[in-house]
């Protein structure tokens, strides 16, 4: 949201704002609802993969209840095989026959053995089924440039090259259509301990070699900061200032960043669903925090690229509490909330309001394994809330951004002498119709709405709430639908003028239609 000039809010209304309907904005790139599929835990394995010869009904190996449910959110992008694991992850591992492949230990992850059943065809065909972009993760960290290269021409070149035709005897003619390539992940940690400036020669070699083959163009995605580290983005960009007069899409297009919500301290991150007032106002400061560091990394790009030719890309993000208890600590198992959604809703706001300039996202991770979509037990299945928040939300993909500027101070809260607003909005129009999304973080009191509409006729509001009794409200297998999307009553239009009731810890989406 963009500021006017304020007066005193109106007793009750919290968010008094305008929206110019017939001033778009950039638009907001449906990849900023990507997802991540990392080999850990049981997010891959009991996820996604069954195999064959499993009892709970499969395509191929792949669960069929997990590909119906994902459908409904439209997934735009799901990133693969990592995460920490994808800079220990050999990729010719993982095709051939299955009895064939080696076995391999996931020191990162529960210091479990990989079998290395789902592979490269597999999460190929996965995302065949969910009719989504595949973000492939290279190995920088313990693979080598040739491995680089050999994978993207095993992936999507189509003549009798070796790679090519070594994909052919697996199986697989035609090579397929390859989105989005990680140059690394996590340099500065997991994937390698390097320092800013040896990644950047580093990725320099890989992005070479991890060529266009065909008619296939790959998005290259350099790996990017922790939080707000500003220098190690900096150091990529001059990497591209380096390339002069020519494009500086022509090392890499994407420069990444990782960002997680907890309320606690890396060590301690707090419990999933049993938590105090203040620590929930503890996880939405540092929630809300992520539009900082989005601008941060903008600016910085910005002086190297002031027309924003390269995008920025947040490929993870989300809640990150401590395990459940009874649960391997190395398989990052943890309920989802309704607190959960509210952090998921004020991210979406921030990449609404920076879409000139961030363009990828993927929430931490898909199935089971951190702020999750979906959990699974044996054949059972729940959507978390999580996912709702997602679905809810599915009409601002590719939609032209439409700034919410504020009239009067926000209501606010003081979480250790910072002022954290209430409520979260943001805006978008697309095929004739507006949707605008309204959180409200106050777990203990309604939030009172009213947007003046401008430029252009909307009517006929539609309103959906996700809402709870109590913030630590979720889904389990006994009660699947404790925290569900419903109708929200009483939201209006008159005389150009939207006006909402969101009840204490919400999220709403109004969809209206345009005249």
């Amino acid at each position: 949201m963009t500021d006017l000039p304020t007066t005193a809010p109106e007793k009750d209304l919290v968010l008094d704002a305008v929206v110019d309907l017939d001033v778009p904005g950039p638009t907001i790139s449906r990849h900023l609802y990507g997802h991540f599929a990392e080999h850990l835990g049981r997010c891959v394995y009991e996820g996604f993969w069954v195999g064959e010869d499993s009892d709970i009904p499969n395509v191929g190996g792949i669960r069929t209840d997990v590909v119906e449910a994902l459908r409904e959110l439209a997934i735009p992008n799901l990133r693969w095989p990592g995460g920490c694991f994808a800079d220990t992850y050999h990729w010719r591992d993982g095709v051939g026959p299955a009895a064939d492949r080696p076995r391999i230990v996931n020191t990162h992850w529960g210091d479990v053995v990989e079998d290395n059943s789902f592979g490269t065809h597999e999460f190929m065909a996965l995302c065949d089924l969910l009719g989504t972009a595949p973000y492939i993760s290279g190995n920088v960290g313990s693979g080598t440039v040739q491995e680089t290269a050999d994978w993207v021409e095993y992936l999507t070149r189509g003549d009798d090259s070796p790679m090519a035709r070594l994909r052919r005897e697996h199986g697989r003619d035609e090579p397929w259509g390859v989105s989005f390539f990680g140059i690394g992940n996590e340099p500065w940690g997991c994937g390698g301990n390097l320092r800013a400036d040896q990644f950047a020669s580093l990725a320099r070699q890989h992005a070479t070699y991890a060529r266009d083959h065909g008619g296939n163009r790959l998005v290259r995605v350099a790996a990017g900061a922790s939080d707000d580290d500003y220098a190690w983005t900096e150091t990529l960009m001059q990497q591209v200032a380096k390339l002069g007069d020519a494009d500086p899409r022509d090392l890499w297009q994407m420069v990444s960043f990782h960002f997680y919500t907890f309320a606690g301290t890396w060590g301690d991150k707090g419990a999933a669903t049993e938590f105090t007032r203040d620590e929930y106002w503890a996880t939405m400061r540092k929630a809300l925090d992520v539009r900082r560091i989005i601008a941060g990394h903008s600016a910085v790009m910005d002086a190297y690229d002031p027309e924003a030719k390269l995008g920025l890309a947040l490929d993870e993000w989300g809640t990150w509490w401590n395990v459940e208890r009874d649960t391997n600590p190395g398989f990052l198992y943890q309920q989802n909330a309704m607190r959960d959604a509210l952090v998921a809703t004020v991210h979406f706001d921030a990449f609404h309001d920076h879409a000139r300039r961030l363009r990828l996202a993927n929430i931490a991770q898909t199935v089971n394994v951190l702020q999750s979509m979906l959990l699974t037990d044996g054949a059972k299945m729940i959507k978390t809330p999580t996912f709702h928040a997602f679905a809810m939300s599915a009409g601002h993909h590719d939609a032209a951004s439409l700034p919410v500027r504020e009239r009067t101070a926000r209501a606010t809260h003081d979480v250790d002498g910072t002022a954290v607003g209430t409520v979260s909005a943001s805006a978008s129009t697309k095929d004739g119709a507006v949707l605008v999304s309204l959180t409200n973080l106050d777990p203990d009191a309604p939030a009172s709405v009213r947007i003046d509409l401008r430029g252009r006729v909307a009517s006929d509001p539609v309103a959906t709430v996700l809402a709870a009794d109590d913030p630590a409200a979720h889904n389990t297998f006994d009660a699947p639908d404790a925290v569900t999307p419903c109708p929200l009553d009483g939201v209006t239009v008159t005389d150009g003028v939207l006006t909402a009731q969101l009840p204490p810890a919400a999220f709403a989406t109004v969809r209206l239609t345009l005249g």
